[in-house]
């Protein structure tokens, strides 16, 4: 009988030698997890079967679903919890992971596995209510966008005006009570833009995030981007399943994406932003000040001390300047991602600064006037004149702050 063919693959399983079969993010996370740094559970939905997915018009290939749901027992064993349990439910994140980066290209769904009997059940084990409505408001939102096409500002519009009634200016001090009828209103919008009550089964709700990454691959903008850097439309994405870890429970947790040097001057120090209390979309959404990530050395040494260290140990393995993404939940860290910061983003960043440092001069000494500029090169630098190989990893990759 022949073998059947390997479409999932555990961190563990995996390596940076991956690139190809994991795509870039889940070939790092495999080499962080392989370094024992502390990297949470997963597995990866290799490129080969979102390749596969489009040949066979749209369907998962032959064996796929019987592998993700085999590879989530292995990711529940690892994480202690079970995707739907009502005491102590697993969450995961559900993420594009190309060879080369596409930042903001492709999709994203945090905070899967939420219905009312789970987020009651996180409520429970965390102690505090507003975490876990804020979790599921914001998974109704992102699934809603990005699984069913709605309009991301039908929700964005809801989560204003909640703001507005409750008589506060960010997301953070939105109370239990405004969020109750909050997370309602989103119910609602899905229903009404779906004709259909939001999927409650976490493992309908696992599918059909598998399968909006898969799709997003083949969008125009995915294609348009593709076309500017010169990247095959035969190589796929993976996908990768993740457990969740939380930034945003209180201001012992936190998210941030930092270079580990200088990407202007070249010197030899982190620098990128970090955001106490929040989730990485919020980092890269700008609806927050972020803080510079020396912050971090002054609210938790400790974990400020652990991350250096990982940066200098994964920049001397990659030999090359790297793009790391983190969270911190409740005091402990957490490393999601990193990827080579390419020179065509360093440049681009560089050349940005002198429109940064004069908006900044000219406006206000408060940077978040400014951050259009800077985000606007980091997410849309121009493209560069090399072409790429399908078949042959370069030394370089693109990387951005935008969280997929």
């Amino acid at each position: 009988m022949p073998k059947a063919h390997k479409w999932v693959y555990q961190f563990t399983e995996g390596s940076a030698k991956m690139r190809d079969l994991l795509g870039g993010k889940g070939a790092g996370a495999a080499e962080m997890t392989r370094a024992g740094m502390p990297v949470p559970p997963g597995f990866t939905i290799t490129t080969e079967a979102c390749r596969a997915y489009y040949a066979s018009g749209g369907k998962f290939p032959k064996g796929l679903w019987e592998q993700v749901l085999a590879g989530l027992k292995v990711l529940e064993r690892k994480a202690g919890k079970k995707l739907g349990d009502p005491i102590d439910p697993l969450l995961v994140s559900v993420r594009s992971g190309a060879k080369f980066s596409m930042p903001g290209m492709m999709d994203t769904v945090l905070n899967l596995g939420l219905n009312e009997d789970t987020a009651k059940g996180l409520a429970l084990l965390t102690k505090d209510e507003r975490f876990a409505l804020d979790a599921r408001r914001r998974f109704i939102q992102m699934f809603g966008k990005t699984v069913k096409g709605i309009d991301g500002e039908k929700f964005e519009h809801a989560l204003q005006e909640a703001k507005k009634k409750a008589g506060v200016k960010t997301d953070p001090e939105l109370r239990p009570d405004h969020l109750r009828p909050l997370v309602a209103q989103f119910l609602a919008i899905y229903k009404e833009e779906t004709r259909r009550e939001f999927p409650s089964d976490p493992v309908e709700q696992l599918r059909e995030a598998i399968d909006a990454v898969f799709k997003s691959w083949n969008t125009d903008r995915a294609k348009t981007y593709r076309r500017m850097e010169r990247i095959p439309d035969d190589l796929g994405t993976a996908v990768n399943v993740q457990m969740m870890v939380f930034g945003n429970m209180g201001e012992t947790s936190g998210t941030g994406v930092t270079f580990t040097r200088n990407p202007i001057t070249g010197t030899k120090e982190l620098y990128g932003d970090y955001l106490a209390n929040a989730q990485g979309e919020d980092v890269v959404a700008g609806v927050r000040d972020t803080e510079p990530i020396s912050a971090l050395r002054r609210h938790m040494p400790k974990v400020y001390a652990q991350f250096e260290r990982y940066a200098r140990q994964l920049e001397k393995h990659y030999k090359d300047v790297q793009d790391l993404e983190f969270t911190i939940e409740r005091g402990k860290l957490f490393m999601l991602q990193t990827r080579a910061s390419s020179p065509r983003r360093r440049r681009s960043l560089a050349s940005s600064r002198a429109s940064w440092s004069s908006c900044c001069s000219r406006v206000s000494t408060r940077r978040p006037k400014c951050r259009p500029l800077l985000e606007a090169s980091l997410r849309h630098p121009a493209p560069l004149p090399e072409a790429r190989s399908s078949t042959r990893t370069p030394r370089w990759s693109g990387a951005s702050r935008a969280r997929r």
